[in-house]
């Protein structure tokens, strides 16, 4: 069960990294892209070291 919510957690923040970490188009405005507070929470709760694993995709 765990492994199911790490797998769910690590999807979760490639959407959250991906909506975020993009660069603005030309002529478009930057401020129009979806962005989960509630995700954002749930990550400043995260330890450090899993952090860490959820981005590097360790195990």
């Amino acid at each position: 069960m765990a492994e199911r919510r790490t797998e769910k957690q690590r999807k979760d923040a490639a959407i959250f990294f991906k909506k975020t970490g993009r660069k603005a188009q030309k002529g478009v405005e930057p401020n129009d892209r979806g962005y989960d507070h509630e995700f954002q929470k749930k990550l400043r709760r995260i330890r450090p070291e899993d952090f860490d694993r959820l981005i590097n995709g360790d195990d």
